[in-house]
């Protein structure tokens, strides 16, 4: 048995490439993305009482990481990319079906624009123009769990980077922009398996080129180009 499955909306952000985007939902909150219904679904009363409620869930695709044979076992970064764990006990986006699951906090619901109801939400971990296939209400009485053990991943990592980034570079950066891309380089980008001092990392965000290295905990921001 089959189901079709119909793209709803499509996300608009400045994640441009998978570099650098957020590892899981919720990470970092600076960052605003759009939720941008297809014509079919842009009526106002299919979000009548969504005001209500401060978080939703999304079901996408990973529609930049398709494969045509699926694996049964999968490297997880947080592992060192060098151990194999079930593709089911981990969130890969090589799977027999590429589908994601993020929770995310609704900033706004902008019920008239040129393109119809839109709604800004902030903690999205998907990919500028990622296809969106349904959107639920996050319930916090049965969607929240405290006592969940997390298995291989059940801490979020080895704690934040300290950025440093020169002034000069950072006034080439859109001020409004600024908070957010500080908060991602200090959720670390770079794969879990990689420590090179020396290397110089490339992530595009916004529009721009982001340069920069990683001395154990400390960021530095050396170059930032306009694309």
């Amino acid at each position: 048995m089959t189901m079709e499955l119909k793209i709803i909306a499509r996300i608009r952000n400045d994640f441009t490439a998978k570099f650098g985007i957020p590892r899981q939902s919720g990470l970092v909150d600076a960052v605003r993305s759009a939720i941008v219904f297809e014509p079919e679904y842009r009526s106002p009363e299919a979000l009548r009482g969504l005001e209500g409620f401060s978080h939703l869930w999304l079901i996408w695709q990973f529609s930049a990481a398709e494969r045509e044979k699926w694996s049964p076992t999968v490297r997880p970064p947080r592992l060192g990319g060098n151990t194999r764990m079930g593709v089911f006990a981990t969130r890969s986006p090589y799977r027999p079906n590429g589908l994601g699951l993020s929770s995310v906090r609704m900033e706004q619901i902008r019920p008239s624009t040129p393109e119809g109801p839109v709604l800004i939400v902030s903690g999205a971990d998907l990919l500028n123009d990622t296809p969106i296939f349904d959107i639920k209400p996050y319930l916090p009485y049965t969607d929240s769990h405290p006592e969940a053990s997390g298995g291989f991943a059940a801490k979020p990592g080895e704690g934040a980077l300290r950025v440093e980034c020169p002034p000069a570079l950072l006034e080439r950066f859109p001020a409004e922009k600024r908070a957010g891309l500080l908060a991602l380089l200090e959720q670390d980008p770079r794969p879990g398996y990689s420590d090179d001092p020396h290397r110089i990392y490339g992530m595009e965000y916004a529009g721009y080129d982001i340069r920069f290295t990683v001395d154990r905990h400390t960021l530095l921001v050396t170059d930032i180009k306009e694309r």
